[in-house]
């Protein structure tokens, strides 16, 4: 069996050195043809065990959006924000994703001493920050965001296939599937495509 990863060490070693409170943050949506790009912030209590906490890529929907509600009760504070499709097609989409995370950062009751960002880049953040490479699979807090960020995006997803039916939102999530493309050939593009993805 694989060592099971300590999802606190990077912020227990944080916390040590005096550094309160640290925030984790992820994205969801970087990658569909549709649909805005959403970012969560989390500051979870230290220490915080939730059972199944893991990148929200690896979990079940179900699962998800169990933890969803649970992060939400457990947590010390959450943000949850949004950047459109305007917003995308203006800025691009890592100029975009930077602007959702500052928006979720900035809902948070306390501002961040730290800001652990998931991935390799955090040029645009506007708090103190620092990035964890695969951080939703090594950072209990980031993992958090992951989870709020997914579920919010794809519930939101649900919402617009309502809207759009011809583009079966529910299946993919705006993600580039086959199905997908074929729904663009056949009836253009909705007003929550993003342009520039189908260059």
């Amino acid at each position: 069996m694989d060592e099971k990863i300590d999802l606190w060490e990077i912020e227990n070693e944080l916390l040590d050195n005096g550094v309160y409170p640290i925030c984790g943050v992820d994205e969801a949506g970087r990658g569909p043809l549709a649909g805005p790009v959403c970012a969560a912030a989390v500051i979870l209590p230290r220490g915080l065990e939730i059972e199944g906490l893991n990148d929200s890529k690896k979990l079940t929907e179900k699962k998800r959006d169990k933890l969803f509600d649970l992060i939400k009760e457990s947590a010390v504070s959450y943000g949850i924000a949004f950047a459109s499709v305007e917003e995308i097609e203006e800025l691009n989409i890592l100029g975009a994703t930077y602007l959702a995370m500052n928006r979720a950062i900035a809902q948070l009751e306390t501002a961040p001493a730290l800001a652990l960002i998931d991935g390799n880049r955090n040029a645009g953040i506007e708090v103190p920050s620092q990035t964890v490479i695969s951080g939703d699979a090594r950072c209990a807090s980031i993992a958090a965001a992951s989870i709020l960020a997914k579920v919010t995006r794809d519930r939101y997803m649900l919402e617009m296939a309502e809207k759009y039916p011809e583009y079966s939102f529910e299946k993919h999530k705006g993600y580039g599937t086959k199905a997908h493309y074929a729904a663009i050939r056949e009836h253009g593009i909705s007003p929550i495509h993003r342009p520039s993805f189908l260059k």
